[in-house]
């Protein structure tokens, strides 16, 4: 499989019905509350990219960066198409993320994701990264459906790959 990562201007039908999936996914996941999946017009907003992955006329993959601050992102709507899970596309398209965030100089790149067992490989993906379990931030609050992670570009040796 060959992968072509772009930034998506949300305009395609494919693109439409990965998000409407990965929002159907997040709402059968988690109660309405502990839901902060982003969808279209949300990931539309000023300060948020958004890149897909293709192979051919396929789509892989996506994954957005909002930006926080002038040195803090957020990771946004990372999601594999079905089947193509577990081939190595969310971790191309969190590798090429973290490249974006350090070309805009962050220095921390932050996500939530779920805490339940459904998010388990998602978790795993992270910790591989070097992501780092913390606190909320921005406008999250304490939430036992949600973990909080935190990759830190600032450390000496930070790698933001396995």
């Amino acid at each position: 499989m060959s992968m072509d990562i772009r930034q998506d201007d949300l305009s395609g039908s494919a693109m439409a019905a990965l998000l409407q999936e990965h929002l159907a996914d997040m709402a059968r996941l988690s109660p309405p509350e502990s839901t902060h999946a982003l969808n279209l017009d949300g990931l539309r907003a000023a300060g948020v990219t958004v890149w897909s992955a293709w192979d051919g006329e396929s789509l892989l993959g996506c994954g957005a960066l909002q930006a926080l601050d002038d040195r803090a992102g957020e990771i946004k709507s990372m999601r594999t198409a079905r089947g193509y899970q577990r081939q190595g596309v969310a971790a191309a398209l969190l590798r090429h993320i973290i490249a974006q965030a350090r070309q805009r100089g962050y220095v921390r790149v932050y996500l939530e994701t779920g805490s339940m067992a459904a998010f388990a490989p998602a978790r795993a993906l992270y910790e591989r990264f070097g992501f780092r379990y913390c606190g909320p931030f921005g406008k999250y609050r304490e939430d036992p459906n949600s973990v909080f992670m935190c990759l830190d570009l600032s450390e000496p040796g930070a790698a933001g790959s396995p």
